[in-house]
């Protein structure tokens, strides 16, 4: 099976439904294929983080076949991450020590309505770096960017700040990262939320904080 931890199966919230329903409520546009994308980056993250499940000889991951150039340029994007990690040692560390696909569950968790109303939900999240030892993690994205400006882009329109906040605020951490790995060039960029005061981290809060909201009224 795709998802053999059923992670996808469980009823607690999470930041793709929130997704989904951002999807629902403000339909726009959907640029290239979103399955295609969904597919590709489900390969570079086992590639990456979870490499029992990649069957090299067939070119799958579990039961789903890749074409020969989709596989060799997610193991290029791979091999350009590894060496990225030559020469950053925080990188190194992530990819040396990281827990992967770490699942993480907040039971009634609280939210907070135009910072007066306050309602719960159980959320849930799976990250694809976690470090016990220093309490937070980060997430692996590929991307069409081709430079760092348009990655820094690609952050607020994809809503990946909506993510990271989202993931903060699950596990309590404090800080947070971003590698993504470019489809275009094998370029690496990088993005690190150093504290709760920092853009990202607020901006992605109130994504999150309008979404939740409203799925709340859905539920009750």
């Amino acid at each position: 099976m795709s998802n053999p931890d059923l992670y996808f199966q469980r009823h607690e919230v999470s930041n793709s439904d929130l997704t989904e329903l951002k999807n629902n409520l403000y339909p726009c546009f959907q640029y290239g294929d979103k399955e295609k994308a969904f597919k590709f980056g489900t390969l570079v993250d086992a590639l990456v983080t979870e490499n029992e499940r990649v069957r090299y000889d067939k070119l799958m991951v579990d039961d789903v076949a890749y074409s020969v150039d989709d596989f060799e340029l997610g193991l290029a994007m791979r091999d350009a991450l590894r060496k990225e990690a030559r020469k950053d040692a925080f990188l190194a560390m992530v990819l040396d020590t990281s827990d992967t696909q770490k699942f993480m569950v907040n039971k009634h968790q609280e939210f907070k309505y135009a910072g007066v109303f306050k309602y719960h939900l159980d959320t849930r999240c799976k990250w694809d770096w976690w470090l016990h030892q220093y309490g937070f993690g980060g997430d692996l994205k590929t991307t069409f960017a081709e430079s760092q400006a348009q990655f820094n882009e690609a952050i607020d329109y994809f809503d990946w700040d909506r993510s990271r906040a989202w993931y903060m605020d699950i596990a309590g951490s404090q800080r947070d990262f971003i590698y993504a790995v470019s489809k275009k060039n094998c370029k690496i960029f990088k993005h690190f939320i150093t504290d709760r005061n920092h853009p990202t981290y607020l901006k992605g809060k109130e994504k999150y904080e309008d979404l939740a909201f409203k799925w709340w009224q859905l539920m009750v």
